[in-house]
């Protein structure tokens, strides 16, 4: 999916042609997969859009539940970590966090119970496995997200982040579902996109950037994810 005055480029995820389920951490899992190529062209492209304004901290978003945007900024952030750059990933997903079951983490002590404690408390970083990617989770969760993601004890946390790692990458809530997303990406350099082959619906997608572009945040890309393989499309070496 283009849109007209859109984002500076696509990137289509695939899954296998016969639609069987992977792994979620896929890039991780089975690295010389179509799927963990697309990853590694995502990766890529991020680069290539930020040769002007070099992007250390990236949220995405979706335009509705169950699009795959968790999955899709996890896989980035390993191959990001895979090209020797320290990466930070936040769940910033305040109300159905993932990124730490997609790991095999805990999730008793994360953003929020750091943003509530004193200004230097430390950040409780986990370890992934993945080395040069730490994730810091959730934590518990919070009666009003959105109060917390723009607070300046957020704008704060962002920054002690940014001093830690080459890039960080945000999880957030759905745009279009709830405003935590929209408030955030004032914040960071840039906005992905994530949308679902089959599922969202063009109008759902202009919706999403048109509420993204009334806070003027920097969309820099969308992904389309569980696109089917072309024949002959696969991993070249």
């Amino acid at each position: 999916m283009r849109f007209a005055h859109g984002p500076e480029f696509n990137t289509i995820m695939t899954t296998s042609p016969n639609g069987a389920t992977r792994s979620p951490l896929i890039a991780l899992r089975d690295p010389r997969s179509a799927a963990a190529e697309a990853y590694r062209t995502l990766r890529t492209n991020i680069q290539f859009s930020s040769l002007d304004r070099q992007l250390h901290t990236l949220l995405a978003t979706s335009s509705a539940p169950d699009e795959g945007k968790s999955t899709t900024i996890a896989n980035l952030a390993v191959t990001m970590a895979q090209a020797e750059q320290r990466v930070i990933l936040v769940d910033c997903d305040l109300r159905r966090p993932t990124l730490h079951t997609l790991f095999g983490l805990p999730n008793d002590a994360g953003l929020t119970s750091t943003i509530l404690a004193q200004d230097d408390a430390d950040i409780p970083l986990l370890e992934t496995g993945v080395p040069g990617l730490s994730l810091l989770a959730s934590g518990p969760l919070p009666p009003r997200p959105a109060d917390i993601l723009g607070s300046r004890k957020m704008e704060a946390m962002i920054s002690r982040l940014r001093g830690l790692a080459d890039i960080v990458l945000f999880d957030t809530p759905p745009v279009v579902a709830v405003t935590d997303a929209a408030v955030l990406a004032t914040r960071v350099d840039g906005v992905l996109l994530v949308f679902q082959a089959g599922k969202t619906s063009r109008e759902r997608g202009r919706q999403a950037r048109q509420i993204l572009e009334k806070v003027k945040a920097n969309i820099v890309g969308v992904v389309l994810n569980n696109a089917k393989v072309e024949q002959g499309y696969g991993y070249y070496g």
